[in-house]
This record gives structure tokens, sequence and C-alpha cells, in this order.
């Protein structure tokens, strides 16, 4: 069945594009809901024994919930954004956000913070939302160097949030952090009402954008779902690795070497998607390449100068192959339905995280904490090895704004 978008009115019709500086305020609406969602799980095992979990047994369990209702929803979302708005369903995701953050810190017992949980991941959403929004009102470069943009909120999120919350847990316990916390999507919300309801760029649609998938577009979200799982399998049990490693390591130094990747992003990603724009695809395959060889200098590590060298070359990867996927959605995102396309997408994201925490806890639990970054590594060069092999089913970069049509 073809599903086509509805005209759009012929008075006060949405604005098309947006400006620089309201690209910046979606980006920074965007880091301010995820400060939240990624600043706080990390401290669930100081949490959940307030909740009648003395050992955080469930912590690992409830550090995933969100993750998976929220690549549950995500499809079910877009679809609604297409049809009603995308900037409706972007002040929906905020404002479920702020309820969700409201009720898990409110909780007093281990279930109803769980429901609250599954609330935040079910009603959020805020990154399909987001690139919906903006996949409305932008093509080409314009839209992957936004898209690159919203992946560098996330990415100084989970450097920043979890040293705040820890800064503030001397006066606030981080449970009732979440309380404090509702009050960011909130405002979020707040300013994104300013922002206008984009129109669809005019431009040539490709005929198969509002049917079934491509086999481009099903390869770009393999591509998500194996990279996403390469990098963040090696997250969970990386400071109990480098703690092994280094006996008597500053927890300090620990987080720095946990967060190096995600620095490397936030002050390169500028620069690669400038040098990858016209070349994704190889671009990709070399950013899976560079991630299965950071991976892989884990196992031989035992110095911090060591592991510094491994994070970084991790980080480049990770860069590359982050704002290549930015590029490439961008192609992708050309003549179809954007809510649709970015909720799939997410989906695509969040099962490679929830495949990633799940292999991580049965390997390190089987093997230690230095089996997970050797599954990355295998994972990341299959990857490599797929991309290089099918390269052609992978849209070679965003259209130009001169010829729409263009692939």
């Amino acid at each position: 069945m073809t599903v086509t978008a509805p005209p759009e009115p012929s008075t006060q019709a949405p604005a098309a594009g947006l400006s620089r500086r309201q690209v910046q305020a979606v980006a920074g609406c965007y880091f301010v809901a995820s400060f939240a969602a990624l600043g706080l799980p990390p401290y669930l095992t100081a949490i959940l024994p307030g909740l009648g979990d003395p050992h955080g047994r469930w912590a690992g369990l409830l550090y995933i919930v969100p993750t998976v209702f929220s690549a549950l929803g995500a499809p079910f979302w877009g679809r609604l954004g297409d049809r009603f708005g995308r900037k409706r369903l972007l002040l929906r995701a905020q404002l479920g956000l702020s309820v969700s953050f409201l009720l898990a810190g409110l909780a007093d017992s281990l279930w109803a913070f769980t429901l609250a949980l599954v609330l935040q991941g079910f009603l959020g959403g805020t990154f399909a939302a987001t690139n919906g929004y903006l996949a409305a009102a932008l093509e080409g470069p314009g839209l992957s160097k936004a898209l690159t943009q919203m992946q560098g909120g996330a990415r100084a999120a989970l450097v920043a949030a979890p040293i705040l919350v820890g800064a503030l847990s001397p006066w606030l316990s981080p449970h009732r952090q979440y309380v404090v916390m509702a009050l960011l999507p909130l405002t979020a919300a707040a300013l994104l009402t300013r922002l206008p309801e984009p129109g669809r760029l005019v431009s040539t649609p490709r005929k198969r954008s509002a049917g079934k998938p491509s086999s481009a577009l099903w390869a770009l979200y393999g591509a998500e779902f194996a990279f996403v799982f390469a990098t963040i399998v090696s997250f969970p049990y990386l400071i109990a690795l480098v703690e092994q490693r280094v006996p008597g390591l500053n927890s300090t130094v620990a987080g720095l070497l946990f967060a190096l990747p995600h620095l490397c992003y936030l002050l390169l990603a500028a620069r690669v998607h400038t040098a990858v724009l016209h070349r994704p695809r190889a671009g990709l395959a070399l950013g899976f390449v560079l991630v299965a060889a950071g991976l892989a200098g884990h196992a031989p590590a035992h110095s911090v100068a060591a592991f510094a060298l491994t994070r970084l070359v991790l980080g480049l990867g990770m860069t590359l192959g982050l704002v290549c996927l930015a590029v490439l959605a961008a192609a992708a995102a050309h003549g179809r339905a954007p809510g649709r396309m970015f909720g799939t997408l997410e989906l695509a994201s969040k099962g490679g995280a929830v495949a990633a925490g799940a292999i991580a806890a049965l390997v390190n639990s089987a093997f230690g904490p230095g089996a997970p970054v050797l599954i990355g590594t295998a994972a990341a060069l299959t990857a490599a090895l797929c991309c290089a092999l099918r390269s052609r089913s992978l849209p070679r970069s965003a259209p130009s704004p001169s010829n729409p049509g263009s692939r």
C-alpha cells in the first residue's frame, strides 16, 4: 500500500527550512533532555537500596528498561509525527520525559520506580522525534550536519551529566534528583514552542519512498544496529577492566578514560563531517575498522598510557562511524516520511544497545571484564567486511540541494 503525505494548505503553510540558530536551539533542547536520561542511570546501584533492593541486583535490568521501551515506541510515535506534525510529537516527547522523571523521583517502591522507567522509555523518544523534526525541514548536507550536532549533544551529556549528578549527591540523593531533572525537559518543551512547525522541502520524491523500505534503507538499519552494538558492548564493564589492569588507579582518571571517545567526537565531528560528506560509505567501513582496532587494543593494555591510546583510536572510529551514519541517514530521508524512518532507525539503534548490554553481562559473568571488548572487536570487524562487500546497498551521500533527486 502506498501512503502519501497530506498536501500542505495553500495558506499559512509551515516554514520550510530552519535557520542556524533554530538548529542550535533544537540541539540544545536535545542536550537538556539527554542530561537526566544519561546522567542518572549510572547511579542506579545507589538508588535501589532505598527502594527495597539492598544489593542493587536489579540495576543491570533497570538500566536497559527505558532503552527497550523507547525502541518499541519509536516507530509508533514516528508515524504519528508524520500524520499530526513533527513539532507536536517533539513537544510530546519532552513532556513525556518530564512526567516520567517526576514519577521516578517520587516513587517509593521498586515497582513504582520500574513503571516510571517504562514510561520514560515509551513516552520519551526524543532522538527519533528530534531527528524527524529536523528532517522535515532540512535535507542534504544541512540535515546531516544537524544530525551530527544532535549526536554532539548526546555525547556532551554523557560526559557532563554523571559528573554533575555525583557532585550534587552529598546534598540531594540521586533518586530525588529525578524530581529536579524533570524541570529540564519541561524547560526544553517551553523553548521548543517558539520554533516553527517545519514544512517538507519541495523536492522530487523517490518512487519507493512511501512503500516498503528499500534494500539501501535496510542496510542503513543494519549498519546502525551493528555500530551501536560494537561500541556499546565495551561500556558497562570498562571501569572494572581498567581497575583490574591498573590497580589503585584514581577513579577520576578511570572516568576520564571512559569519556575519551566522547570527547573525541565533540572535538572532531565537525571536521569529520566535511571530510566524509561525499564518501560516507568508505568512511563508515573505516570507522568500523578503527573501532575494531581500538577495542582490540584493550586486550594488551596494562597502563594508563596504553588505555588512553586505545581509547583515542576507538574515539576516532566512533566519530567517523557516527558522522557517516548521519550523512547516510540524511540521504535515506530524502523523499521519505521522516518520522517513520527515524523511528525505525531508533528501533535499530536501541536494539543494538539492548543486545550489547545483555551480551556484555553474559560474557563478563562467564569470562571477566576483558571479554566484552573482544566481542565488540569481532562485531566491528564483521560489520566492516559487510560494508566493504555491500557498499552499494547504502545511499552514497546526502542529496545535493541543487539536484534534490540525486543520490
